[in-house]
């Protein structure tokens, strides 16, 4: 048995940016963080030699191309085995339009755990590179890279999306005390609301290529990208707020469907109350709300938005892992055949 567990994220300026028909022309920026919410992933050899996929729902196959999630199925397909498998997956938040990127952290797990259950590694820049192959090239999914590479390299990072298709990731260096107050100012609450991030970026794409004015927003919002480094690398986590209350403005502007009324009366509130700022994490439309508020106006924005879940959090420094390792409960006889990898990266 194997078990891979990876990290989701939360994203601070610059999401967006990393979509193709933006970065391909003007080159991206995003920072973000890991956090100790996780997707777990089992890999167990099934002994009648059938598929059997453990999700929301439960699939058992006799083939590959039966599968219905593509996810799975073009992991699969690319990595092996083609038979005999039994894989699981859990997750410690909502599995879709959470807004915290679990469903890439789901693919980057299933791949890292794929290539433990061959007896190989693979190197974070692999795992990125290859989920997004498998997300946005195989299953045609209008998102962006972020996600993915968050959820590979983990920790606190910048991501350089150039117009070449290519990554660059960078550590930010902050002190600890840094870390720490930017942390414990953060204030994370689930609205409850499901949403379609698809849509919501399908939607986004099409405006940013017909909309000069929409350029000009995502313009600004990289620069809000490394505005958030330069500020938590001199040692001023406030100043992150404040970035947070101009991205989030610029960002409900771009589409209707990124805020909605409830929403918009949420984030009043808490600024009310004390909040700097703030945004709905990933495409926008529902999922969670992040809020920047310092200490003393903490209280205040818990009891402003009391009829929503408080979801607690710490950051987390690693990407996505092989936490259980166990080669002796795979079937030795399974053979090298089936796993014979048909991608061509």
């Amino acid at each position: 048995m194997i078990i891979s567990k990876t990290p989701c994220r939360l994203s601070f300026a610059g999401g967006g940016s990393d979509i193709e028909s933006y970065y391909r022309e003007h080159g991206g920026a995003v920072v973000s963080v890991t956090i100790d919410k996780y997707v777990y992933l089992t890999l167990q050899t099934k002994f009648d030699r059938h598929i059997r996929i453990g999700y929301s729902r439960t699939e058992e196959v006799e083939n590959v191309s039966e599968i219905h999630h593509p996810i799975v199925r073009h992991c699969l397909e690319m990595l092996g085995p083609r038979q005999g498998i039994e894989i699981t997956s859990h997750a410690d938040i909502p599995s879709r339009g959470s807004g915290l990127g679990s469903s890439s952290s789901f693919t980057v797990g299933l791949l890292n755990g794929l290539y433990a259950y061959q007896g190989r590694h693979a190197s974070p820049q692999a795992l990125a590179e290859q989920a997004c192959h498998v997300e946005i090239d195989l299953c045609g999914d209008p998102i962006g890279k972020q996600d993915q590479f968050a959820a590979a390299f983990g920790d606190l990072r910048m991501y350089h999306f150039h117009p070449d298709g290519s990554v660059k990731v960078e550590p930010l260096i902050c002190r600890t005390k840094t870390l720490e107050e930017l942390q414990s100012n953060l204030l994370m609450f689930y609205t409850g609301i499901t949403r379609s991030a698809a849509e919501i970026l399908k939607e986004q794409t099409q405006v940013l290529g017909k909309q000069r004015s929409a350029i000009e927003k995502m313009n600004r919002m990289v620069e809000h990208a490394h505005a958030v480094r330069h500020e938590l690398e001199s040692g001023n986590p406030d100043g992150v707020g404040e970035i947070l209350h101009e991205s989030w403005l610029l960002k409900r502007s771009l589409t209707n469907g990124i805020s909605n009324a409830s929403i918009d009366g949420w984030y009043e509130e808490a600024r009310k109350a004390g909040a700097l700022g703030g945004k709905i994490l990933g495409a926008g439309g529902g999922g969670f709300l992040l809020l920047y508020v310092t200490r003393e106006h903490q209280a205040a924005v818990k009891q402003s938005l009391s009829q929503l879940r408080r979801v607690p959090f710490s950051f987390e420094r690693e990407g996505s892992k092989i936490v259980f390792y166990n080669p002796t409960t795979l079937d030795p006889e399974r053979g090298d055949e089936a796993f014979q990898t048909h991608s061509g990266l």
